[in-house]
């Protein structure tokens, strides 16, 4: 007798990301940011991950980050590990499309370049990248401009998210 069932685990990717766009008032290229996330998760040192990007809007933002950083004001992205021994990586990356919308017409980018230097920035953070010291935002710049460039996108001019 042979065994034709399928072996999952074999085939399924070892980084897994669930996506749930819970606005609906922007456009959210769904499969542009998941496979940025996983980019940046393959070039890490996990090798395997579950992650959960949210696209969100200002007042759920605003919300989350009272509640979580005590923080009274709407933020662009925020980013929560949830699990890491090392080997392997759980997380959440929660944007808000309304953030992105804004800063996009402030600074001639695009909502869809907006909302994945979001997913970026706040994937980099969960893998271990830093922007707290001057070097480490440098390198956390450097890094966010290197995936950018993976979708065809130059941010010349920028804040940090």
């Amino acid at each position: 007798m042979t065994d034709t069932s399928r072996n999952d685990d074999f085939l399924a990717s070892p980084y897994q990301i669930a996506l749930l766009n819970q606005q609906s008032h922007h456009s959210v290229n769904e499969r542009q940011l998941t496979e940025a996330a996983t980019a940046i998760l393959r070039d890490s040192e996990f090798s395997s991950a579950a992650i959960s990007l949210a696209v969100v809007n200002d007042d759920t933002i605003h919300e989350l980050n009272q509640r979580h950083l005590e923080h009274d004001w709407p933020t662009d992205v925020l980013s929560f590990v949830l699990e890491d021994d090392g080997d392997h990586l759980e997380g959440e990356v929660i944007l808000s499309a309304d953030t992105a919308a804004a800063a996009a017409d402030e600074l001639g980018n695009s909502a869809a370049e907006e909302q994945l230097l979001y997913v970026i920035h706040g994937t980099l953070h969960l893998v271990g990248y830093d922007d707290k010291s001057d070097a480490d935002a440098q390198e956390m710049r450097a890094a966010e401009a290197r995936y950018l460039r993976e979708f065809g996108v130059e941010l010349s001019r920028r804040a940090a998210p």
